[in-house]
């Protein structure tokens, strides 16, 4: 469909919703309607903006008898908020949303409408976490309330998402010595859960997602087998290369081999004999970065490409130490 031909029907839509001699219950629904599907399949930057008034609109046009309708239109609302750029005002402004929708979609919607309700909040909960605005477990709470709808046997993207979120909070959370490492070995137990309700052939963008990730928390744990652990991040990470292509995804790619070059600095050439060194993953590393930086810089990613360019002279120094890459 031609992005002209898309606006024309886009506009047609929205004088119909428009219509005075339109019940205003079929009319909040009209609008809605267009909301979502304009942020499906946004054509511009500032549509995200174009959402959040089609649902304010479709708000005041709702009669105030159809609590249900409201309800979904707050909630449509939230989820535009979320994916607008903004400060945490914009997240403060979804969680009202969400909770206004909360109790009538727990009265008269049904329970993946509540899941999700409750899996949005917990994102905007995060997101205001981050800032230090509210306790990281109340995002938790949230997640794990969604999750006794969203199983891994009937809704697996929802859940791969929810547990991709949750391993993102125990990360994030400050802790001491030991409960830092509680967190951790929670965050890749989610990962790991995720992992088993998401296939590469079904959800290849979440699979990779989540081995990246997966690689990630392995590499960078606290534990006391390091090389174990980043053996088996290096594992993920070629997990998440069956999607993450240089042609298909190059960004991404580049992003997963630059976490692969992390953990290569840290091993040795034959985990069994590590004094023998580790010059031939050293190599390898310093391939990978150079890659990485380039991509990052076609794509013009500057600060990604910066960040390589460090580690890459870092990994040199560590060449010229070791001796000779060959």
């Amino acid at each position: 469909m031609s992005s002209t031909l898309a606006e024309t029907e886009y506009q047609v839509a929205l004088r119909t919703a428009r219509d005075d001699n339109i019940p205003a219950g079929e009319r909040a629904e009209m609008l809605m309607e267009i909301a979502l599907g304009l942020q499906r399949h946004p054509r511009r930057p500032e549509d995200l903006e174009q959402v959040n008034d089609l649902y304010k609109e479709g708000l005041q046009v709702c009669p105030d008898g159809d609590a249900l309708l409201r309800a979904r239109l707050l909630a449509g609302q939230a989820t535009a908020l979320l994916a607008t750029p903004g400060d945490t005002r914009v997240l403060e402004e979804a969680v009202a949303c969400l909770r206004s929708a909360l109790p009538v979609l727990q009265t008269l919607g049904n329970a993946e409408e509540v899941a999700e309700t409750e899996m949005n909040e917990g994102l905007a909960l995060q997101g205001l976490a981050v800032a230090g605005k509210v306790p990281f477990p109340d995002a938790v709470t949230k997640y794990h309330s969604a999750l006794r709808v969203f199983t891994a046997d009937k809704f697996p993207r929802e859940y791969a998402i929810i547990h991709n979120n949750l391993a993102t909070a125990y990360l994030s959370m400050t802790m001491g010595d030991e409960a830092s490492k509680m967190r951790e070995a929670l965050a890749v137990q989610s990962y790991e859960s995720a992992l088993r309700a998401v296939t590469l052939d079904a959800h290849p963008t979440e699979y990779a997602m989540l081995q990246n990730n997966l690689g990630n928390a392995l590499q960078y744990s606290s534990s006391a087998h390091p090389v174990e652990n980043n053996l088996r991040a290096l594992e993920a990470y070629r997990e998440a290369l069956r999607v993450r292509t240089p042609k298909e995804r190059p960004e991404e790619y580049a992003n997963t081999i630059s976490n692969m070059a992390n953990a290569l600095r840290n091993l040795p050439d034959d985990p069994e004999h590590p004094e023998l060194g580790k010059i031939r993953n050293l190599g390898e590393a310093v391939r990978l970065y150079e890659t990485a930086e380039k991509i990052f810089m076609e794509m013009g990613e500057m600060d990604k490409s910066r960040l390589v360019r460090v580690a890459l002279d870092e990994t040199l120094a560590l060449v010229r130490e070791h001796g000779s890459v060959h």
